[in-house]
């Protein structure tokens, strides 16, 4: 029989390649082994190198080859094949490791999902498909497991996205001593019924919303900033720069309908100007108004309306010309007689009746 006993993997890839590796450097330290393998029962054993070495830092660690049968005879010996360190004999139907599942299919009702692969064609009974899945706030996978090949789950958020993965399971110790597994299928990503590359779309998604409205949300904001400055702005500026009024609003019918005849201009509108005069006339400029009026009465009252009207630029230049741009453009403090009536033009206001 064999004799001892050392701690060897051993894999049976779905049934197709055997894989047997050990821990060379424990085992054998600075020796380089060689493997052999039978699937032949009986006294009539035919043994087989190993023709592809697995390696491990160029020392022999396992071998590779084709599965041939369901019972297996493997064998470890020195380098030149003189002496047998380890034997064991196996059924390589208990260490089968399956494929990856094939066709795989999720059909979507509402909030249940159902997934299904494709039978294998050998010991379909010995195998589960197990169905992995998480969404983007989960941390930790959820795992169901069913009869192959087909699995059913439900209660899943259409507003989320989840991925899901798939894996067939060898059943033991039925059917084998080592509960292996095959690879996960390739990851895929669901939301609500649809097929996506990634959760990482929906969460790019929801993250480019966010910033639309955080520009808008910013830009709204600066905008409601910039009008209640400029509001602000505004009554800062009338409170220091007063509006000043434009005269030629006030005597635009002097100009547009009279031709600039202030006689006539004055003759149609006394009421107007008396009205105003009253209104705008400060006490001092009453009793100023008054006593000149006595005065003029008192000098001559047939004097014609150059002499009644009286510039102060006007009259220290003898320039008819100077008196009418005095008329239109008072300097300060000038007071002008029209008939009986004074205007007095300061800084503050340009025209005072």
């Amino acid at each position: 029989g064999c004799k001892g006993d050392i701690n060897a993997t051993i894999i049976n890839f779905n049934n197709e390649k055997m894989q047997i590796t050990w821990a060379t450097r424990e085992l054998f330290p600075n020796e380089n082994v060689s493997f052999s393998y039978t699937f032949d029962e009986g006294k009539h054993k035919v043994w087989k190198p190993c023709t592809t070495y697995l390696l491990d830092q160029d020392y022999n660690s396992g071998c590779l080859f084709k599965t041939e049968g369901p019972t297996l005879a493997i064998s470890i010996r020195n380098n030149n094949g003189s002496e047998e360190l380890f034997c064991k004999k196996l059924k390589s139907d208990f260490y089968i490791k399956p494929n990856r599942p094939e066709n795989v299919t999720f059909f979507w009702e509402e909030d249940r999902i159902t997934v299904s692969c494709k039978k294998p064609e050998r010991a379909a009974w010995c195998l589960r498909l197990e169905l992995q899945y998480k969404s983007k706030f989960d941390k930790e996978w959820q795992s169901r497991t069913s009869k192959c090949c087909s699995v059913r789950e439900q209660g899943f958020d259409p507003r989320k996205c989840y991925s899901f993965r798939v894996r067939l399971r060898r059943l033991a110790p039925s059917c084998n001593v080592v509960n292996y597994s095959s690879d996960w299928e390739a990851e895929t990503f669901w939301m609500n019924g649809t097929l996506l590359d990634s959760c990482d779309d929906d969460i790019t998604s929801q993250s480019n919303t966010i910033i639309v409205l955080s520009c808008l949300l910013a830009a709204l904001l600066m905008m409601l900033i910039l009008l209640i400055l400029l509001c602000k702005w505004q009554r800062v500026q009338v409170s220091v720069l007063p509006a000043i009024p434009d005269p030629k609003y006030l005597f635009a019918d002097l100009f547009n309908d009279h031709n600039g005849n202030i006689q006539e201009w004055l003759d149609k509108n006394d009421d107007v100007v008396l009205h105003t005069k009253l209104e705008y006339e400060e006490p001092e400029s009453i009793t100023e108004a008054e006593s000149q009026q006595e005065d003029g009465k008192n000098s001559d009252k047939q004097a014609p309306l150059e002499k009644i009207l009286t510039f102060s630029g006007a009259a220290e230049n003898n320039d008819s010309k100077a008196a009418q741009i005095a008329c239109l453009i008072p300097a300060s403090n000038t007071t002008a007689s029209f008939a009986g009536f004074h205007i007095l033009m300061n800084d503050d206001t340009y025209v005072k009746l």
